[in-house]
């Protein structure tokens, strides 16, 4: 996507990022997510006015720069009928823990895995998965199987249920005040 002159604060005019109106069109487009098609970035383009190849290069460049550092998926499980989710979270030494959160990752049941820092004495957890499925017992099954086959309980542990459902969004770059300039 080509610059363009008026470039506007992206977030907190302290950050020091701007980008140009049709950037800012593009990212507005964008962070209502995809549609679940075969091609979502031709549909992208056609929403603000880009060919698919420009929209594709404009995000690469963001990429490259940093602006944008991942793409993932909202799973809003209910929806597909797994009303039962865990966090399932392991105390793993510093020096296992990317490798085991590579080979967890890949598993199947697991729907999102991730390494945070331990805040202790409260949180002694560093890695982290979530599991849905269609009943606890489900659930409670896939962990047990998970942590026999990758030895994980041999770290502390503990399972956390899931007892109530917030608003499950994308992150969002800009808000309606900046989507107004467009």
């Amino acid at each position: 996507c080509a610059r363009a002159a008026e470039p506007i604060a992206l977030g907190n005019a302290d950050a020091g990022c701007e980008l140009p109106a049709l950037e800012r069109q593009l990212i507005g487009a964008l962070q209502g997510g995809l549609a679940l098609e075969a091609r979502p970035f031709a549909t992208l383009a056609a929403r603000v006015g880009l060919a698919e190849e420009a929209v594709i290069a404009c995000i690469a460049r963001w990429v490259d720069e940093g602006l944008i550092r991942r793409f993932g998926v909202v799973v809003r499980h209910h929806e597909l009928g797994l009303e039962a989710n865990a966090m399932c979270v392991w105390d793993v030494p510093d020096a296992e823990v990317s490798a085991l959160g590579r080979r967890l990752a890949q598993e199947a049941a697991v729907t999102l895995c991730y390494r945070r820092s331990r805040v202790r004495p409260d949180w002694p957890y560093n890695l982290f998965c979530m599991i849905h499925g269609s009943a606890r017992e489900e659930v409670l099954a896939a962990r047990a199987d998970l942590a026999v086959r990758l030895g994980l309980d041999r770290h502390p542990h503990a399972v956390l249920f899931s007892c109530r459902r917030f608003k499950q969004t994308g992150a969002r770059y800009l808000d309606a005040k900046d989507l107004a300039h467009v």
